[in-house]
């Protein structure tokens, strides 16, 4: 490998080098859903046998992430992340050239594989190289990609599939990926610890298990026939397998996932109050197409470009949100802010035919500067009373909860409508649209309910991330 230059240039270029991989796989989660109608049709089969396709890859991050920090602990940073973007960039090809549904979904397992070690290791790196007064700027970058990918991949999906073939869509993350594995040669350090534990196989085994069995339950569920029972005995099998991980994590020396960092107050509040609150802004890329398409019967294509404020405004804020963070705090900005992210999902319950263009873009405005601040106080509050030593399994827990919280927040959004229809035809566009309405109405109001998981902070907690102040003696209640 090329020498690293110095340090200075590092964390120029480093946060660079993360969010273009963080932002090939955010794009991929969502790109497909508009073209599978179209990948149906030239594959000769069923648009609903091409779920699997979008499960396949979520399935296999939830599998998989577990493992990346074992993995960077083991073999370095900086070999990891290479070999995760080129398997991506590789697997991304592979789509493009699939002949068939079969081998379309052994390459996005393959994709899955690949970015489920992107964006642990890509944190992990940033924590690393930032000190704890400056990873507040990095984070505030690095989160961006997962802000716009999935609100920019259903607009460039419908784009691509209205213009060009539905292979383009895997061969747009080429380039990036290419330029990202120039970027990783130049500017990625190499973390290793010396005395990386023992893989927790076991753990891997059940943990894996059962979040794969969760996550393919919740993303057919509405999609496919399954009879209560079956879906119940599925839900109890997947349950038992994640309560037997964490009653393994408690007894082994060397978890795949310690627990125990949820003693950590800021970490804890961070992890599992993000987790909540993406189970309603989750829902968001699958619904307002779906507001705009049947509800206000507009094409694909003014549909996804409706989505872009949104992205807009979550780049914008990344100027604010520093600022803001060092006036106000990360218990004052993220109950407030909690509560005005909700508002303004429920907001969308307005929007009928009659709504002005004008007004919709400034909802979306809206909701794309609150999802910014939100994430990025998150993300970046999560690592303020972590040990370095501890760095690489933190990133590792958040990264995995983080991926699962929104491939559940896109299949309760998708539950939660379902539900309201109640057994209506989707072609019904009032029947449609009122069902819409009141699930951004149930969206907005678990996000709001979300902020009491905000209130167990204090003042001071995160101070040393958000104000570059010494951090107080941490309270692990």
């Amino acid at each position: 490998m090329a020498a690293l230059p110095d340090i200075a240039t590092v964390k120029r270029y480093l946060p660079w080098v993360v969010a273009s991989a963080l932002f090939m796989e955010q794009l991929d989660s969502t790109i497909i859903n508009t073209a599978v109608p179209t990948m149906a049709e030239s594959l000769n089969v069923t648009p609903l046998s091409l779920k699997s396709v979008v499960t396949s890859y979520i399935v296999s991050l939830a599998v998989c992430i577990p493992a990346s920090g074992w993995m960077a602990d083991r073999f370095g940073t900086r070999r990891v992340f290479s070999v995760a973007v080129g398997i991506f960039t590789i697997s991304s090809i592979l789509c493009g050239l699939a002949i068939n549904a079969p081998m379309l979904v052994a390459t996005r397992i393959l994709q899955g594989i690949g970015a489920a070690m992107m964006m642990p290791v890509g944190r992990l790196t940033i924590v690393r190289t930032f000190a704890k007064s400056e990873l507040l700027m990095a984070m505030n970058f690095v989160i961006i990609p997962a802000l716009i990918g999935p609100m920019l991949g259903p607009t460039i999906g419908g784009l691509i599939v209205h213009w060009l073939s539905w292979r383009v869509i895997f061969f747009v993350n080429v380039p990036v990926g290419i330029a990202a594995l120039v970027l990783i040669r130049r500017y990625m350090p190499d973390y290793r610890d010396q005395k990386a534990r023992p893989l927790d196989l076991v753990g891997l085994v059940l943990f894996g298990a059962g979040a794969a069995l969760l996550s393919w339950l919740l993303e057919v569920f509405g999609e496919h026939e399954i009879d209560p029972t079956s879906a119940a005995i599925l839900l109890g099998i997947s349950l038992c397998l994640l309560a037997a991980f964490g009653w393994h994590a408690r007894e082994s020396a060397h978890p795949l996932l310690r627990l125990a960092l949820f003693k950590v107050r800021t970490f804890r509040v961070s992890v599992v109050g993000g987790f909540i609150t993406r189970l309603g802004i989750g829902g968001l890329p699958f619904l307002l197409p779906l507001l705009y398409q049947l509800g206000l019967g507009l094409p694909a294509w003014q549909s996804g470009l409706l989505m872009m404020p949104t992205a807009m405004a979550a780049m914008g804020m990344k100027f604010f949100s520093v600022r803001v963070l060092r006036r106000f705090g990360f218990r004052q900005v993220l109950v407030v802010n909690t509560v005005m992210s909700g508002l303004a999902i429920c907001a969308f319950s307005l929007v009928t035919p009659a709504t002005p263009i004008a007004l919709i873009i400034c909802m979306g405005l809206a909701q794309g500067f609150f999802n910014s601040l939100q994430f990025t106080s998150i993300n970046s509050m999560a690592y303020a009373d972590i040990e370095p030593r501890d760095s690489s399994m933190a990133a590792t827990i958040a990264s995995t909860l983080q991926q699962m919280s929104l491939g559940f927040g896109l299949a309760c959004g998708s539950l939660i409508t379902g539900w309201y229809l109640a057994g209506l035809p989707q072609t019904d566009a009032v029947a449609v649209s009122s069902a819409l309405h009141r699930a951004f109405l149930t969206l907005g109001g678990l996000t709001i309910v979300s902020s009491l998981s905000f209130w167990t902070l204090r003042a001071s907690d995160g101070e040393n991330v958000s104000r570059g102040a010494a951090a107080p003696q941490v309270d692990a209640g």
